[in-house]
């Protein structure tokens, strides 16, 4: 069964009114995708793993919507507008008078906490990483870390990127991505799924999203909630996704770990090209 999230403009302002979307139908979900009727007065999100590929649509779209947001990375510099939302000024550095870039190691309690020295209305986790390089349970530390911070000044709304196959949706990866998961991408998946029983084990209102195969192709604004095989999805509509979890008061997946996609729902060709990860082809 495939639910299609898609953004529908809403007459009213924020924080007025709620009004609820009804699912029809196949159970189609409509949303604002900025602004609407159920939507939460957002002020500062947080987004940690802010220059990674999907965490960076978050950061810009944020901005977009007009909040104030505030990230966490190894290396702000590395921050740029993203290639999928960005159109002509993409790959060019991302600045914002609303932006607040914090540089620093989410395994580290105290870098995680100085996050949190403004007030926050809701965080989108989006870390990512080789193993090699980050460790094997960065994720899970990670996230550990955050919670804490969140717990300690009562924020509640939470959104968790991982992917396609972690946790109980293994079976909605296709064979070939199992196969890596097994292997090559063993420990990546062990960290991963050690990371969503943290999530669902912290109490807050929480959504883990569990994309597809990853593009960094402009945002479609169509986002299925796959039951069966995942197919691709662009990392733009991942970020409005993400966001809606936060800034939507009634958002229907609070406790739940969708898996999403734009394309299709059923069968799933991963593209490993380098235009995919947002880099130029050899």
């Amino acid at each position: 069964m495939v639910r299609v999230f898609s953004a529908v403009a809403l007459l009213a302002t924020c924080c007025g009114a709620f009004q609820q979307s009804s699912f029809l139908g196949r159970q189609s979900l409509s949303v604002l995708s900025h602004l609407s009727d159920s939507a939460l007065c957002m002020k500062t999100i947080a987004v940690f793993g802010a220059s990674g590929l999907t965490a960076s649509e978050c950061v810009y779209q944020a901005l977009k919507n007009g909040d104030n947001v505030v990230g966490l990375t190894r290396n702000p510099s590395n921050l740029v507008i993203p290639k999928g939302s960005g159109g002509s000024n993409a790959e060019n550095p991302l600045n914002d008078p609303k932006l607040t870039m914090i540089s620093g190691d989410v395994t580290k309690q105290a870098d995680v906490d100085k996050v949190f020295a403004q007030k926050i209305d809701g965080v989108i986790v989006a870390l990512g990483g080789k193993t090699s390089d980050v460790g094997e349970t960065m994720l899970t530390d990670g996230t550990t870390n955050i919670i804490n911070a969140m717990k300690d000044k009562g924020v509640k709304r939470l959104a968790v990127v991982t992917s396609i196959g972690a946790g109980d949706s293994e079976n909605q990866a296709p064979f070939f991505f199992k196969v890596l998961m097994w292997t090559a991408m063993k420990k990546i998946f062990l960290d991963k799924n050690a990371q969503e029983e943290v999530v669902k084990r912290s109490g807050l209102e929480w959504c883990i999203v569990r994309p597809g195969g990853l593009t960094v192709e402009p945002p479609t604004g169509i986002i299925n909630v796959i039951e069966g095989e995942a197919g691709s999805i662009a990392r733009a509509d991942v970020a409005q996704f993400c966001l809606d979890a936060l800034e939507v008061e009634d958002f229907p997946y609070i406790g739940k770990a969708p898996c999403i996609s734009s394309v299709g729902g059923t069968g799933w060709t991963k593209d490993r090209s380098a235009a995919a990860r947002g880099q130029q082809e050899a």
